[in-house]
């Protein structure tokens, strides 16, 4: 009778974790957005970089400018994939807690309730900034000439 116990509380904890498991496949989509964003900032620092040499006073002015804002935006981004990496790695730990749970026969609900809030928190937070990142980015942006 102990293992059937045993197998019934395991599955119960396993539909528990279900749904961090696809809170877990959000996120990775949502880091992935954000790393290929990082990824187009950097690109278009080295090509403003590589641009420097050849410029003339007001061409160095506005690609200063522009670099001052790609560090303010990498910044944003950096701290957004930060951020959003911590929550996973908190939500992972809600999921081993609650399997450390059932297995040891000890109540894990406020550590887990912790974890998920602060986790949320964190991802609460990314996306602020990554929003924050996104204004700045286009705000930067003319869609026509003076």
């Amino acid at each position: 009778m102990e293992t059937l116990f045993q197998v019934s509380s395991i599955s119960s904890v396993i539909q528990l974790a279900v749904a961090p498991v696809f809170l877990l496949a959000g996120i990775s989509g949502t880091l992935m957005v954000m790393s290929n964003r990082l990824g187009r900032i950097v690109d278009r620092g080295r090509f403003l970089k590589d641009k420097k040499p050849d410029a003339d006073e007001e061409a160095m002015n506005e690609i200063r400018d522009e670099l001052n804002r790609l560090d303010i935006r990498a910044a944003y981004t950096n701290w957004a994939i930060t951020l959003a990496t911590s929550c996973a790695l908190l939500i992972c730990l809600v999921i081993v807690s609650l399997f450390l749970g059932a297995l040891l026969d000890v109540n894990v609900a406020g550590f887990v309730a912790f974890l998920f809030v602060v986790g949320m928190m964190f991802l609460s937070i990314a996306l602020v900034l990554f929003l924050r990142e996104i204004r700045l980015s286009t705000s930067a942006f003319q869609f026509h000439e003076d």
